[in-house]
């Protein structure tokens, strides 16, 4: 177990009641191991905990340990985006068919659950907007329909690993789709992010990997995060719970060892607990070096209508929202909650959150899937709000 703490103004405070709480969940067998990192009131302090793969001969989790970060990835790409629109490279009102030419002419079922042949005209462009707030009309569809089915089939339906294909591949195996709703009506999860990342990269002209080490990972230091790594001694092993246990999902030398043909801006990184935290902080604290303070209050603001904010209940749960592509508490339903509170989680088993009204930011990383959108991370937040 490795901790550290850097001094500041709240020195006396103490974390421990913050650390039980992975710590039993390590001593339950739940999670094999965690890295967590918090700063309160100016005092960060980073915490490991249990190994990094399932048994005695296992190495211990330390601070310089990579996990499959999923969705935690997704505010980066936000960043990414709006650190885009503040230099005049794209605007957030621009149709995405000047990047997307794939995505030009968009079909619109009459209903969700249609055959995917029953579609109307769509009634406005799809915009770079529509991508960062999860309003495209494609995403994440729990139900058993047409376009799932067909999501399924194509292997564009999200999931915590990248799909073997290329971002243009993909592009064009989900704008061959029909969207579920009209641009800008509704609310779905995940897919919109992932088609941004290829938009950015093309608008560019440089891989999306060039892109967020020149914007987000170089200027703040984020040595190691990446969308792969060569150092798989570093990377915990993945696991899915099971009914006998947790069961590999993916090993170290899995999907992350090698450049991946599809970097994912919804979920592709790799990361360690500082390296998020170091992102989160910088946000926290008003942007610099990567967006100024106007732009991250517009990614923290809430972006969605009642209807969209029902329809996204599922994924973000009662009292939250969605800004540019992170959620936001707009209600504290929960006594850890708090209005601007934002962040996200992410599926791998991992999770960041931003409180400004408490001054506290924490990261959470563990290497077991969730088993649903709000799987986990309660008890952890509970304890960070307390201290």
């Amino acid at each position: 177990m490795t901790q550290h703490a850097d001094s500041g103004p709240a020195a006396g405070t103490s974390y421990d009641g913050i650390w039980r709480v992975p710590d039993a969940q390590v001593a339950s067998g739940r999670i094999p191991g965690y890295v967590g990192a918090v700063r309160a009131r100016g005092r960060v302090e980073v915490r490991a905990g249990g190994t990094m793969a399932v048994g005695p001969q296992s190495a211990p989790m330390d601070e310089h340990t990579l996990f499959r970060i999923a969705s935690v990835t997704k505010p980066m790409g936000g960043a990414l985006a709006l650190g885009l629109v503040q230099e005049g490279l794209l605007a957030l009102d621009d149709p995405i068919a000047r990047w997307l030419p794939e995505a030009a002419n968009p079909r619109v079922l009459v209903a969700p659950d249609a055959p995917l042949h029953r579609t109307t005209d769509a009634e406005r462009p799809i915009t770079v907007r529509h991508l960062l707030t999860m309003t495209s009309g494609w995403g994440l569809v729990f139900e058993e329909t047409p376009l799932q089915a067909a999501m399924l089939e194509r292997g564009v339906y999200p999931g915590p690993l990248p799909p073997p294909m290329t971002g243009d591949e993909f592009v064009a195996r989900v704008a061959d789709l029909p969207l579920a709703f009209q641009p800008g009506e509704g609310w779905l999860y995940d897919t919109g992010t992932d088609l941004l990342g290829v938009l950015l990269a093309r608008a560019a002209g440089k891989p999306l990997s060039d892109l967020l080490a020149e914007r987000i990972t170089g200027p703040l230091g984020m040595t190691s995060t990446s969308f792969w790594t060569p150092e798989v001694h570093r990377l915990a092993t993945a696991y899915l719970p099971g009914a006998d246990g947790l069961e590999v999902f993916d090993p170290p030398s899995g999907a992350f060892a090698s450049p991946p043909g599809f970097e994912k801006l919804s979920g592709g990184l790799l990361s360690t607990a500082s390296d998020v935290l170091r992102f989160y902080c910088a946000m926290a604290d008003g942007g610099a070096p990567v967006l100024s303070r106007a732009s991250v209050a517009l990614m923290t603001s809430d972006a969605l209508t009642g209807v969209q904010r029902s329809q996204a209940l599922r994924v973000l749960g009662p009292g939250v929202s969605w800004g540019m592509a992170t959620s936001l508490d707009i209600e504290a339903v929960e006594p850890w909650m708090a209005p601007g509170r934002w962040g996200w989680d992410g599926g791998t088993g991992t999770t960041a959150r931003v409180d400004p009204s408490r001054d506290t930011v924490g990261v959470l990383l563990t290497q077991r899937l969730m088993t649903g959108p709000l799987d986990g991370f309660d008890d952890f937040w509970a304890a960070v709000a307390a201290v």
